[in-house]
């Protein structure tokens, strides 16, 4: 295995992240996500308790990934520095199942010293409970997959007129 392209660092995105250690030329695989295999039925168990204790703690909310139908991965558990990459609305890598293996990939240069992130891909559906804080031009305020921000800004709007007029 080759050197570490990347650090553990204070961020202030959230308390931690990782940051490129040189730089990383666009289609790099940087890191691969691991933990342990784990069935959807403990997978759902998990998150659910995870988040329940996190929205006290104000830890990082879920640390679980899709590997097909039947298997996620959680990476809580064992050393996995990859579950340190924040989320950011205008992320510099990307998350891809390579062959049942999770691997984050960088979709652009990545400078030394620039923060590693990507969109965490959350559904919209309790997006109240994912405040984001990556700061970028592309932000709305909440950790949800691209293609459904502009519903969320919509519903934003116009529970914004509702609490106006009343």
């Amino acid at each position: 295995m080759g050197e570490k392209l990347y650090k553990k660092k204070n961020s202030a995105i959230h308390n931690q992240g990782l940051f490129a250690k040189c730089f990383i030329p666009k289609n790099s695989r940087v890191i691969e996500y691991v933990g342990e295999k784990i069935s959807k039925k403990e997978s759902s168990k998990r998150a659910l308790e995870w988040e329940e204790s996190a929205q006290k703690s104000g830890e990082g909310l879920v640390y679980i990934f899709e590997l097909n139908e039947e298997w996620d991965i959680d990476g809580r558990i064992g050393e996995n520095p990859a579950r340190y990459i924040n989320h950011s609305c205008g992320g510099n890598c990307e998350a891809i199942n390579d062959d049942g293996e999770i691997w984050i990939y960088s979709i652009k240069d990545i400078e030394e010293g620039e923060e590693l992130s990507y969109d965490y891909g959350y559904d919209m559906e309790h997006f109240l409970d994912h405040p984001c804080l990556c700061g970028t031009k592309k932000c709305i305020g909440y950790i949800v997959r691209e293609d459904q921000r502009m519903k969320v800004k919509k519903l934003l709007r116009n529970s914004k007129k509702k609490v106006t007029k009343e």
